[in-house]
């Protein structure tokens, strides 16, 4: 089953591996820093367009971001 809030912890954890600031991702992806926030702390849903948008940004392929329990590197 898919989980937002999990799927939100995977993108932040993967934008600090990289070392990247929310400002830097959401500007990445022509959005606000307050809403990229909302974003990664699940507090919105994402659609499938931005969530490949996201990948990209962070340097991860799709499939790879939703996989449970993966550690992206």
């Amino acid at each position: 089953m898919f989980n937002g809030k999990l799927l939100a912890m995977a993108i932040r954890s993967r934008r600090l591996q990289l070392n990247y600031t929310q400002e830097y991702i959401a500007y990445k992806l022509n959005m606000s820093q307050n809403a990229y926030s909302k974003l990664e702390l699940g507090y919105t849903s994402v659609t499938v367009e931005r969530f490949v948008e996201l990948c990209g940004a962070l340097q991860v392929d799709v499939h790879d971001m939703l996989k449970p329990g993966l550690q992206v590197a």
